[in-house]
């Protein structure tokens, strides 16, 4: 990663991957504006901007959500996300 300096960086190499997964609303946004495959593990209080009760955006197409059912429960989240990436 010591070659990543700069957003413009950080966008040559997701238009490069075939999904993103991440936890990071900016990468979320950067790989949504790219029209990536996106998958954001988010958490239970989230923002109303990713939309409430909803697991895609409004915004970006290409967004898959995975939501914490429950404040803190991580694990939930992630083996939906890890059986999602088993059926792709």
């Amino acid at each position: 990663m010591a070659e990543i300096g700069d957003f413009a960086d950080t966008a040559a190499l997701v238009a490069g991957l075939d999904l993103v997964i991440t936890v990071d609303t900016a990468i979320a946004h950067l790989a949504g504006a790219l029209g990536r495959p996106l998958w954001l593990l988010n958490r239970f209080d989230t923002d109303w901007r990713w939309g409430i009760g909803r697991a895609d955006s409004a915004w970006y197409p290409s967004l898959r959500q995975f939501r914490q059912p429950a404040r803190g429960d991580w694990a939930s989240v992630v083996a939906r996300a890890a059986g999602a990436l088993r059926d792709v």
